[in-house]
Formats: structure tokens, sequence, C-alpha cells
């Protein structure tokens, strides 16, 4: 996910309310508490703020890359106090007296952005930058690496669970494989017999990859540091890998192109030095879609790009297309487990992190935390 200013105002950090429905309980939460700062601690559990909300109790979570970004401090919006989390699926546990579409009981995949279906840029589909939503929770709102999470405009930012469905699937739909293909592949313009290059094999980078395929590329080459995450994209379905740290990027890719660079070339990492690499091997009439989260500025190389016909693409997930992918997941068109390399309880979410951002060494690509 990329990150953008929004409107919409902060909830209070501290996880309380002024309305009535708000009770004394308690819950279990990842709370931020400022760059490099995090606990495991006890925070006042949610309860219904508006007719439109629906309070969730979370089954299973995991960690993006994003909440990496946020304990960096790449995410200032994010203040002290707040729970971190926007992705995972749960049961409702009550709803506010607006909710039409779900009731206490409902089985539930939350979304990572909340869409209040009537603004003028959930009209165009554009539900990232909702005037009362978008990207809000663990951002703006408290999220869902918790025990519960209270879930605003409900109607528009759950999706129903059928029964017997895989639920550790089914949490890669709230974020990542919707971010891969939007932000990456559709923004990508891939097509039939294209050459494409995604740069990081993260789990943002492996959605894309396995999303990309929808359109039969002729060759998909991954690009990244680590030698474990390139071997296991191949098993994705990568053409051609190539570990940066250990070959000349651009020399290669020219080489695999017949000197002319790649029809689509994908920044899955959000650095400035993988945007670049993406300008150095983009070939003339092609396209750069940019999905990293980027914390600093990167240079654009208008110097060289100027005559090329090049286009570039940034976007935070919509979610738009997520009923689509919940299909194709349902039909086993696609695999989203493939993503998920370790398990927690929800309790070891400190643990969680420490392998998650130590993915190189852990092997790691997608943690389930289970409540």
């Amino acid at each position: 996910m990329t990150t953008i200013a929004t409107p919409i105002k902060q909830e209070k950090s501290n996880g309380s309310f002024t309305d009535n429905n708000q009770t004394d309980k308690t819950m279990k939460a990842l709370v931020y508490h400022g760059p490099g700062k995090k606990s495991w601690e006890d925070k006042p559990k949610p309860g219904i703020k508006e007719p439109t909300d629906a309070v969730v109790k979370i089954l299973k979570t995991t960690i993006c890359g994003t909440d990496l970004h946020i304990m960096k401090g790449d995410v200032p919006a994010v203040t002290d106090g707040r729970i971190i989390g926007h992705e995972g699926v749960g049961i409702i546990e009550e709803v506010g007296n607006a909710v039409s579409n779900f009731k206490k009981g409902d089985h539930v995949l939350i979304s990572c952005i909340t869409s209040c279906g009537k603004c003028e840029y959930c009209k165009k589909a554009m539900y990232s930058h909702c005037e009362k939503g978008g990207w809000i929770l663990g951002n703006l709102i408290d999220g869902c690496q918790a025990e519960y999470v209270r879930i605003p405009y409900a109607d528009n930012s759950l999706y129903p669970i059928p029964a017997g469905a895989d639920e550790e699937a089914l949490v890669m739909l709230s974020d990542i494989l919707p971010t891969g293909f939007e932000c990456g592949v559709l923004n990508g313009k891939v097509k039939p017999g294209d050459t494409i290059a995604i740069v990081g094999a993260g789990p943002i980078g492996m959605a894309a990859l396995l999303t990309a395929q929808f359109f039969s590329p002729a060759e998909i080459i991954m690009i990244d540091l680590d030698d474990n995450r390139l071997n296991v994209s191949k098993t994705f379905g990568a053409t051609n890998i190539i570990n940066s740290s250990s070959e000349n990027v651009i020399e290669k890719i020219m080489n695999l192109t017949n000197g002319k660079g790649v029809d689509t070339a994908i920044e899955a990492v959000g650095v400035a030095a993988t945007f670049e690499l993406c300008e150095g091997i983009v070939a003339a009439g092609g396209r750069i879609a940019n999905i990293g989260v980027h914390g600093k500025p990167v240079t654009l190389h208008m110097e060289t790009l100027w005559s090329r016909n090049i286009t570039i693409t940034t976007q935070l997930v919509d979610t738009s297309t997520t009923p689509m992918l919940f299909k194709t997941v349902q039909s086993k068109k696609i695999d989203p487990n493939k993503l998920i390399t370790h398990h927690f309880r929800l309790d070891q979410v400190m643990e969680a992190y420490e392998t998650f951002g130590n993915a190189g060494k852990e092997k790691a690509l997608k943690v389930i935390l289970t409540a």
C-alpha cells in the first residue's frame, strides 16, 4: 500500500469514545508508540460510534509491509497510541442501527480500505480517496492487530464469507492481492505476450506475480536481493530471476530483451534505488507501475525519460477488484495460501513482527496471526 493524505479527522489515539455505547471492557492490541516503539497492551474494547459502524471480533489477521514502514516512522499520520493493522477476517460482534447488509454473528472479510459509498470519489470507484474513509484502519483510526476492531461504513467495507471458506487465504484479499493486481498489474497494463519485471519479491511483489498471470505475459522477471524469495517466485510462475546484489540488473535485462527493456516494470519495494532501477529497465513506450510505500524522495530521470513515451503510475489500492479476486480464490484459480509462511497466535504478535521484519533470515513472506 502507498500512503496519501486524507481529510478525515483522526480518532482519539487512546481508543476511547464519548458515545453511550462504549463499555468498560478492555482488550489486547498491538500499539504504536513512535518510530521503533510498539507494545502488546490493554486497550478499551471499541463500541459503536456511528450508526453505520460494525464491531468485529478478529479471528485472523496479518502484518503488512506498510506496518513496517509505520514502525520506521515513514507514515507520520500514524500517532502515538494507535492500534496498527488493516487486514483480517472475523465475526461481527455488534452493528449500528443503519447497517443493513450484516448482523451480529456474520463471518466477514475486512477490507483495508473504508468506503462511505456516497462521496464523489466513491462514485468514481476511487475508494482509497473516500472523503470519509480511504486507508484509515491502523492509520487514522485503530486497526486490526487487536482482539476487536471498529469498522466504519460496514456495509461498504466488509465482505460476507461463505461457510467452509479458507480464512487464511481470504486474509490475503484484505490488501495484498488487490494491491498487487490493481496498483501493479492493471496500472502496468500487462497484456498477453508482454515482458514484465517485478522489482521486489516480497508479499506484494508475489501478489503481482500471481495476478499478472491472468493476462498471460510471455516473460515475468523477478528482481530481489534474497535468493530464497527469488527461488520461491519461480515456483509461483516467474520465468527469470535476478539477484540485484550479485548481478548487473540493467545489463541482464537488456540481454534478455534484445536491448529493448521490459514492457512493464512494477516497483514493489518503496525505496529510491528500486524506483530508479525501474526507470533504467523500462522499454520505450513502456509503463512503470509503482506499488511501494515511499518514505523518502526519489529521482525522476527526465533527462533520459522525456523522449521515451514512458507512463508512470502511482496508486493507493481501491479494492474495487476484491469481489472478482474473491471469486478466483473460491474457484481455486489462484491460491493465496502460497504466500503464507509462518503462523502465530495473536498474542505472539511481537514475535511475529520480529520474524516478518527479518524476512530474509526467517524466509518469511506473509504471517498469519490467529486469535
